[in-house]
């Protein structure tokens, strides 16, 4: 996607000059909701909040006149979505979504929607959302996405079928060959195209580590550790019945991270 405001580098400001302020448009079909975020909002200096809709139609009438830097953008509006909003524009915009709705994430990211809050939306989780508007970031591809926090989710297919996954809740990631397989907390075992490589760079480095060539583990989960074979080891997590491969080289530098 090109254009947008991503070219306009909102909220950044360079030798010395005064940064534009964000200028973000509020689109929910909820008056109470759309006040909850502008109050959310009003706590970040240079957001400017330059409208409102509860609809298609006059959002996207709001979007052509005020050109936004970015839609704080709910899915359902009345009979209509978000999604036919963005349908409607003649210019792609940076989209944060703000919805109750979390089975509609992967349509979300299939239109490159910026981030992604569920209501009633955590002010912490905002604040992350307003600094990636800020920073220009482009609307991601989560298969290659921005580096993940302990408390995000993403979407993965689980037999055919999108399901979010917690990050917390994965304990482990195993290469298998081009795919990877998640590990996670309540049984399930994703099978998911990509390299174990990326998710290395994307979940969070405090609570995860690389433990062996074809396995990352959650260290919480972990619940002891077995010496195997030639100064190799076995990480057993709770509740996996499998154990998790560790080599010497891993073992050597976890023991000096977590000196």
């Amino acid at each position: 996607m090109g254009g947008g405001a991503g070219d306009r580098a909102p909220g950044r400001g360079g030798g010395g000059r005064v940064s534009a302020p964000l200028r973000v448009a509020l689109v929910d079909d909820e008056r109470l909701a759309r006040a909850q975020l502008r109050r959310l909002l009003a706590v970040h200096p240079g957001v400017e909040v330059v409208g409102e809709a509860d609809a298609v139609a006059p959002a996207a009438r709001l979007v052509r006149d005020v050109r936004p830097d970015a839609l704080f953008l709910d899915i359902q509006l009345g009979g209509e979505t978000g999604f036919d909003l963005l349908d409607a524009l003649d210019a792609p915009v940076a989209v944060v979504f703000v919805t109750a709705y979390d089975h509609h994430a992967v349509r979300a990211f299939e239109v490159n929607a910026l981030d992604y809050l569920l209501k009633p939306a955590d002010p912490g989780r905002l604040a992350r959302s307003v600094a990636r508007l800020r920073a220009g970031a482009a609307p991601g591809d989560p298969a290659a996405g921005r580096p993940l926090d302990i408390g995000d989710r993403l979407f993965v297919e689980v037999q055919g079928r999108p399901q979010f996954v917690a990050v917390r809740d994965i304990l482990a990631v195993r290469a298998a060959d081009d795919y990877t397989t998640l590990v996670v907390r309540d049984g399930r075992r994703p099978l998911v195209l990509a390299p174990l490589a990326t998710w290395e760079a994307r979940l969070p480095g405090r609570e995860f580590a690389r433990v062996h060539r074809s396995a990352l583990v959650q260290l919480a989960a972990v619940a002891r550790v077995e010496p195997w074979s030639h100064g190799t080891f076995q990480l057993h997590l709770h509740g996996v019945a499998e154990p998790v491969p560790m080599s010497r080289r891993a073992a050597a530098a976890l023991r000096v991270r977590l000196r």
